[in-house]
């Protein structure tokens, strides 16, 4: 193998690190979120939203990466796919970090009011995104098509549990009109956290198709 090939799989390498050191840092930002939430911690609130721009620049940096490749490689096929996969699985973790800062800013917002019940689901929706998102990266990091289908088929169950989470605090606000305020913030928390996992599951579609050259159709 020449150098100049040796050199340019490293380069694929360090770019698979890159994104998924990323992946495993908005998947932090989201736990951590919650937890602010739950704690009504807004120094940990605070902490999620100053990330964000690391986040951010962690997406360009990437998104450079790429063009680069792009540019003096000239890739065909497969090294294509690979790089094509990168961008776009970029993007839907940038995504993922907007939605921990979404949530930070809700859990200052909530900060010190008495919750209208226990934070017991939005917890459990939290583990359940977040394990989707490490199982998809996982599956990146590996090309494990096996993997990546049973993130897919997770979802179905995060979005079950956004539905229960959604009635139960759409009664409250019919019950009690004092609730609505409070109740609609938990409720675009959990429709943040219902996108976490939509996110994941696109990276999980985007690992069979880079392992595969097959596209997932979309519901």
């Amino acid at each position: 193998m020449s150098s100049t090939r040796q050199s340019y799989n490293h380069e694929l390498e360090n770019l698979r690190c890159d994104i998924s050191e990323m992946g495993n840092l908005v998947g932090l930002a989201i736990g951590e979120a919650v937890k602010a939430l739950a704690a009504q911690d807004r120094e940990l609130a605070h902490k999620v939203m100053a990330g964000d721009d690391m986040i951010d620049g962690m997406e360009v940096d990437i998104e450079d990466k790429c063009m680069v490749l792009i540019a003096t490689q000239q890739p065909l096929a497969r090294d294509l796919r690979i790089i094509g996969t990168g961008l776009k699985i970029t993007t839907d973790l940038e995504r993922i970090g907007d939605h921990a800062f979404d949530i930070a800013k809700i859990a200052l917002k909530l900060a010190g009011e008495p919750f209208i019940k226990p934070l017991v689901d939005l917890p459990r929706m939290t583990d359940m995104a977040q394990a989707m998102l490490k199982d998809s990266l996982a599956a990146y990091t590996s090309l494990d098509i096996a993997l990546a289908e049973q993130v897919c088929q997770a979802d179905d169950g995060v979005d079950n549990l956004y539905q229960q989470i959604f009635r139960e605090l759409l009664t409250y606000m019919l019950e009690d009109p004092r609730t609505i305020s409070q109740a609609t913030q938990l409720i675009f928390v959990a429709r943040y956290l219902e996108r976490v996992a939509d996110h994941a599951t696109n990276i999980a579609e985007w690992v069979i198709y880079l392992a595969t050259g097959r596209r997932m159709r979309k519901k």
